[in-house]
């Protein structure tokens, strides 16, 4: 049953999704007209700017954030909502860059970032629905021997929450679905509304004084030791100047732009559910992800919709008919699920980086020009990880994990613009051949 999806549009306006459909506050946020001035200017109105800009505001300084669209336009109005420790894929292989002391700051600077998000809903009064419970799937044994290297790492970092590991007969506590071999609980990690809570970040903002303007994309950039910032009906002239676009550059900065990749990932949201169906499918309300190349993850909504997401796509073209193309994985984990209606479906841009890790820095010759971007789907965390950085390095606060992050040298994606989704689509579908082959 197909009835009453909400088919994806791309415009100025959020994505016809559940989330844009629950809003629980709107925000007045003109565009720019005229000339403005402020100490910092953010280009991007998701997690990253939002979040570099409160951290800015908290720590004195004048703040304007330019958005093309609308305030959690992006990614992060779109996402699946998942809340999940750690930064970054692999941090060992950094180590001839950032030493093992680096490397094991990053370590724990991934488990500070949740928190960050925690201390951010409770000192601003956040109505996000966040809740805690989170639990990696394995689907295969040896994603659980990984998950056992997880919970001995994630102990010996002092790790003060709740992880136990699951047997695969006791995975039906977890998930309604028989296709899982184990997995590992983490009372740390979570789930939440993220148009929510980048709304209510946006109010933060706001009343810390920092100016907001929206449908306001940049048309140019003058650098220098004032950087001006164009769009169609006006200018902001600040001393330091943050690009927090991620997916969504479109040709602003070239240097960023080839180092992130846009990959489609996209998200279904069946029917209300009572209760009692709710808890068959997760029955302690947690969010959960397998391990897969193009992974699943889901959750339930506060009104107990199925929030089904996954996946990635690196072609740079959206499925037709984003139901139709998820309802089959949806299935595979639920089949008993075949009659339940899809309210809702939409998909969005993350940005990916080569070697998965956030990538975080200035712009290289201009000293006053910063980035954030690139999070490889792991963005509710890791974003405003990057926020917080972003603020120490503006206002040179010393001892920041900035400069680790800063230090990680990124590749050029080949190919260029045309070539490079893809030439990485190609290479995906290799890895997909070989996980159906059990390599």
């Amino acid at each position: 049953m197909n009835a009453r999806v909400h088919q994806p549009v791309h415009t100025d306006r959020h994505a016809p999704s559940y989330y844009a459909a629950s809003v629980n506050r709107r925000l007045e946020v003109p565009p720019l007209a005229g000339e403005e001035r402020a100490d910092v200017c953010i280009i991007g109105g998701g997690f990253s700017g939002l979040n570099t800009a409160i951290e800015l505001a908290e720590r004195g300084l004048s703040v304007i954030l330019l958005e093309a669209h609308q305030i959690g336009w992006g990614a992060s109005g779109r996402n699946g909502g998942q809340l999940i420790r750690g930064v970054g894929h692999g941090l060992e292989q950094f180590e001839p860059v950032i030493g093992t002391d680096g490397v094991h700051a990053m370590k724990l600077m991934g488990l500070e970032a949740v928190e960050i998000v925690r201390r951010r809903v409770e000192q601003y009064a956040i109505d996000c629905d966040l809740t805690w419970g989170y639990c990696d799937l394995a689907n295969k044994p040896s994603d659980v021997e990984g998950f056992q290297e997880d919970f001995d790492e994630l102990k010996s970092l002092g790790y003060r929450h709740e992880l136990r590991m699951v047997a695969k007969e006791d995975m039906r506590s977890i998930v309604g679905s028989d296709l899982y071999v184990g997995g590992m609980v983490d009372m740390g990690s979570g789930h939440l509304h993220p148009l929510n809570l980048a709304l209510g970040e946006a109010a933060a903002a706001q009343s810390l004084g920092v100016k907001l303007f929206e449908n306001s994309a940049v048309t140019g950039i003058d650098y220098g030791s004032e950087v001006r910032v164009r769009t169609a009906q006006g200018s902001v002239r600040a001393k330091s100047l943050v690009i927090a676009c991620n997916a969504y550059q479109n040709g602003l900065n070239n240097y960023l732009d080839g180092k992130v990749l846009p990959a489609g990932s996209y998200v279904i949201a069946t029917e209300p559910l009572s209760a009692e169906q709710a808890r068959a499918l997760l029955p302690q309300n947690m969010a959960v992800c397998d391990q897969r190349v193009a992974l699943d993850y889901y959750r339930l909504s506060a009104d107990n919709r199925l929030l089904f997401g996954g996946a990635c796509h690196y072609s740079g073209r959206d499925p037709a008919d984003i139901a139709a193309y998820m309802r089959p994985k949806m299935l595979k984990v639920f089949p008993h699920l075949e009659n339940l209606r899809i309210d809702y479906q939409w998909g969005g841009m993350i940005g990916i980086g080569a070697n998965r890790l956030p990538q975080i820095g200035r712009l290289p010759g201009q000293n006053n020009v910063y980035f954030a971007q690139a999070y490889a789907g792991h963005g509710v965390n890791a974003t405003h990880l990057a926020g917080k950085l972003l603020a120490e390095a503006i206002t040179g606060q010393q001892g920041s994990g900035f400069e680790l992050f800063a230090k990680v040298p990124h590749i050029t994606f080949p190919g260029g613009k045309l070539l490079r989704s893809p030439l990485l689509a190609l290479g995906m579908a290799w890895y997909r051949f070989k996980e159906t082959l059990g390599g």
